[in-house]
């Protein structure tokens, strides 16, 4: 009996599974009052459609190098293409932007920025099942071999391993109660480092002399969780 391994359908299973694993957290526990409660969801909300924003628009910059190259494929965009590193940048940026629209005083959710790492390191597993999110080629020993039978970096393992071990610093902050409130810009502004270093061992298009649009995002990143530590560190010294 032959057997055959849908590997899109085995992505879809891993960021299924990845988002249901931030799903059945407690997110909320800590909230006292149910109107900061419905506060705090529709503040996700707003997050959540920045960051799918912010998806799209990273692969149309990122890999279709648009407006320098003419693209016509926007079905193809809207149905599949999806960036980490714009989800997690225009995410934040757009919350941010909301919040004083909004009037919106409620400290970060730092058991949300606790369980993301791991969510998105079990998302990334199905990047490494199907192939996207490519190394350059490399012959060492760890090397990955696609359909095109080249061997590779293992982008998505070493994306898998930071994120992981991104979850257990920030749990260990959260236990100490050390940086109060500014552990996802943390997260976010260690992944910028990250993903502009890896970049270089990723096979993406490098439309910025020797950067990639996304190695551009990630330095917008890190400038911008800084400044928001920075800032709430000011706002909050004894934290």
């Amino acid at each position: 009996m032959n057997f055959s391994f849908d590997l899109h359908l085995g992505y879809a299973l891993m960021v299924v599974l990845g988002f249901a694993l931030t799903m059945t957290f407690p997110l909320t526990r800590h909230f006292q009052d149910r109107l900061d409660k419905r506060r705090y969801y529709a503040m996700q909300a707003i997050t959540a459609v920045c960051a799918l924003l912010g998806a799209k628009l990273a692969v149309l910059f990122g890999d279709a190098l648009w407006p320098f190259e003419e693209f016509h494929q926007w079905g193809a965009l809207l149905g599949g293409g999806r960036s980490l590193a714009g989800a997690l940048l225009f995410g934040f940026l757009g919350a941010e932007a909301a919040k004083p629209l909004l009037r919106y005083d409620i400290p970060p959710n730092d058991r949300f920025a606790i369980i993301l790492p791991f969510s998105i390191g079990v998302g990334r597993i199905g990047c490494l099942i199907v192939g996207c999110c490519r190394g350059v080629p490399w012959d060492g020993p760890w090397a990955i071999t696609y359909a095109d039978g080249i061997p590779r970096h293992p982008v998505p393992v070493y994306e898998m391993l930071f994120h992981w071990i991104m979850g257990f610093v920030l749990i260990a902050l959260w236990r100490r109660q050390i940086l109060f409130g500014r552990l996802f810009a943390l997260y976010l502004a260690c992944y910028g480092v990250f993903r502009f270093f890896s970049e270089f061992l990723r096979e993406t298009p490098k439309a910025y002399g020797d950067l990639s649009a996304y190695q551009v995002m990630s330095l917008v990143m890190i400038v911008a969780e800084g400044v928001a530590i920075a800032a709430r560190t000011l706002h909050q010294p004894a934290s």
